[in-house]
């Protein structure tokens, strides 16, 4: 496909201005082929990867339909996550910048009610937000959707798997039948196909072929490595790469915060973005992240949707996806704008099947990678050092501690034995007394030498304290220590498993670089060390009760909530038995939306569902039962085939 300018696409001169303001010149390819369909009126269905522009694709012909002497809205933006509508939104007032009068609001759960009201009374021309504040507005009476002339819906994907299908088609039912409809998502799956072809009128297909659907500037690297020994690994490549901006990804909650208590321990600057958090709790989070105020952002997929930060240098797959799709979003956080990025990701006993199917998914290769050794590690912390060394040499910024040499020089010491002996002392974690103050002596952590980087001057305000190397998955998550007394060890009692002592003396780092250079999951040529299964650790370890689940929305919570005790299926019901469970992360939602996105039905038919360890139960309407087996027979969920069949 030929490159075009956005001059050549017939754009008004404000909207010329403005990206000309921004920056770009050339439109990216599904820039190129959107705009110009948009612009002519007909709806559109759009396929690319993530961090392709396709943001721009739909927001300059937004911004160039409204009439702003109209003051009603007239485009409706939907996004699956507050963040993904900040982000949207920032966009389109990018856009609009000279044209003046336009006005953009961004609506949203967790946000003020009454800041939402004033924009919306003030006549938003365009309304950017998450299909359940959209409905709230709608049934309040807030939300006129008479005069709109453009409905988008940005990664419909994830709104779907999120459980906002009804939602979604209300909405497009309240609309104009005569408006404009567009449909961007990373992938088009079969529910997706029946929203389409419901409400879309003759759309024009928009879908950028290439030969692999990851960005070509990504470096992809796995790592085979025992789930004891993640966080091992993990220090162990930000320390030889140096790494200091980059995005963490885990499957669950609680591993989210487990790992970012880990990582605090260890020094390195991280924080949490999970569901569980309030809104101030997420903008605080984000903010802090976009300033680089953060080195490391450790989130589940949903919370993570709507980072946009162009200089992400790593993505960590800490748990890999249970969907290949959720791959190319993650991955898609770096390597944007045409930058260099890495996205590593650790792979565990059965898992790995899951990268054969990422490969032939992406049709991308993906390379094995060989974690580096302690000597490695302390030979790329050295250099790091020592080019910190270099430029404080080279700013002759250490005049002040000249009389200290001085003196050492007097009692007959030689200037090269000075030098080592200090060397010898920060390595070692200790300091001249000029240099740091007592209180952190009390943390400082022997035989690691501290990783320079933009941060450390905020990094060693905070005390420190020693965290284990080595740790179960399934450990319950462990509070940071306040700044005012040092940490008090926890120790986990595992089965003749003996935690390495706070020291980590250079036996412990051996023991566990074996255990990182023969993962258990690929040693053919010899008997792999013994190792303990989760069955054997969980007889010893407690875990903490699972919290109880939340519900998407008032229409969904009976299908949510899960039954303390046995009882009979309600009259017009029937139980059905599935081959799924809490093994596979399987969440009562993942059914709902499963059974409403196969069959077409609207999520009122599910009743309760019940998941138990692999395998769960479901009520649905006993008038709609052959049709939902039928159709979920001949279907997936979390990448498994499911088995359905009357309980």
């Amino acid at each position: 496909m030929t490159p075009k300018l956005f001059k050549e696409l017939g754009l008004s001169e404000d909207l010329l201005k403005a990206i000309d303001k921004l920056g770009f010149e050339q439109a990216s390819p599904i820039q190129a082929e959107a705009i110009p369909i948009l612009m002519q009126g007909k709806d559109v269905v759009g396929q690319s990867q993530t961090g392709s522009g396709k943001t721009a694709a739909f927001g300059i012909p937004a911004v160039e339909k409204v009439d702003v002497s109209k003051r009603v809205t007239q485009v409706l933006i939907l996004c699956p996550t507050r963040e993904l509508a900040v982000q949207v939104s920032e966009e389109v007032h990018k856009l609009a910048f000279f044209k003046t009068g336009l006005r953009a609001l961004p609506i949203y759960g967790g946000q003020s009610y009454d800041r939402q009201l004033f924009g919306l009374r003030q006549g938003a021309h365009i309304v950017i937000g998450t299909p359940g504040r959209v409905m709230d507005h709608m049934r309040r009476g807030t939300l006129k959707l008479d005069a709109l002339k453009m409905v988008i819906l940005d990664e419909v994907d994830v709104m779907l798997n999120m459980g906002f299908r009804d939602d979604i088609e209300l909405i497009l039912q309240a609309t104009p039948k005569e408006r404009q409809t567009v449909f961007f998502s990373a992938t088009i799956p079969r529910p997706i196909q029946q929203l389409i072809e419901k409400y879309s009128r003759d759309p024009q297909q928009v879908r950028i072929e290439q030969k692999a659907l990851t960005v070509p500037t990504v470096e992809q690297v796995y790592y085979e490595v025992d789930r004891r020994y993640k966080i091992e690994l993990l220090t162990r490549l930000i320390d030889i790469h140096d790494l200091k901006l980059g995005i963490i990804f885990c499957n669950t909650k609680r591993m989210v915060d487990d790992l970012v208590d880990h990582l605090e321990a260890q020094g390195y600057m991280a924080d949490r973005l999970h569901g569980d958090m309030t809104q101030v709790q997420r903008d605080r989070v984000m903010n802090k992240f976009r300033k680089s105020g953060l080195e490391f952002l450790v989130a589940t997929d949903i919370a993570a949707r709507g980072i946009d930060v162009d200089d992400v240098q790593v993505v960590f797959n800490y748990d890999l996806p249970y969907d290949v799709e959720d791959y190319v979003h993650r991955i898609g956080r770096t390597g944007r704008a045409g930058r260099s990025g890495r996205a590593i990701s650790f792979v565990a006993g059965r898992e790995m099947f899951q990268i054969y199917n990422i490969e032939r998914f992406t049709k991308t290769k993906i390379q094995r990678g060989k974690p580096p050794t302690v000597g490695e590690v302390e030979d790329a912390r050295a250099n790091v050092f020592l080019d910190k060394l270099r430029a404080t040499l080279q700013s002759t910024d250490f005049k002040r501690q000249d009389h200290l040499v001085e003196r050492l020089l007097e009692e007959g010491f030689s200037s090269t034995d000075i030098a080592s002996a200090l060397l010898h002392h920060l390595q070692s974690g200790d300091a001249a007394p000029v240099a740091k103050p007592a209180r952190e002596e009390e943390y400082s952590r022997p035989e690691r030498v501290e990783r320079p980087s933009r941060f450390d001057n905020r990094r060693d305000e905070r005390p420190r304290r020693e965290a284990p190397i080595m740790k179960p998955a399934i450990a319950p998550a462990r509070p940071v220590p306040k700044a005012s007394a040092p940490a008090k060890e926890i120790k986990i009692p595992q089965p003749e498993i003996k935690p390495p002592d706070t020291g980590r003396s250079r036996g412990a780092e051996t023991q566990i670089e074996k255990k990182l250079e023969t993962p258990h999951v690929v040693s053919h040529k010899s008997e792999p060390p013994k190792t303990f299964s989760d069955e054997e650790i969980l007889k010893s370890v407690k875990a903490p009760a699972p919290a109880p689940l939340k519900s998407q929305g008032d229409k969904l919570a009976g299908a949510i909530a899960k039954p303390k005790t046995s009882r009979r299926t309600p009259d017009g019901q029937t139980r059905l038995w599935m081959n799924v469970g809490e093994e596979m992360d399987v969440k009562p939602i993942d059914v709902v939306n499963t059974i409403a996105g196969e069959t077409g039905l609207p999520g009122k038919v599910v009743g309760l569902v019940d998941v138990r360890e692999k395998h769960l139960f479901v009520d649905v309407a006993s008038e709609h039962v052959n049709a939902i087996i039928s159709k979920l027979n001949r279907s997936e969920m979390k990448s498994h085939k499911l088995k359905v069949k009357v309980a």
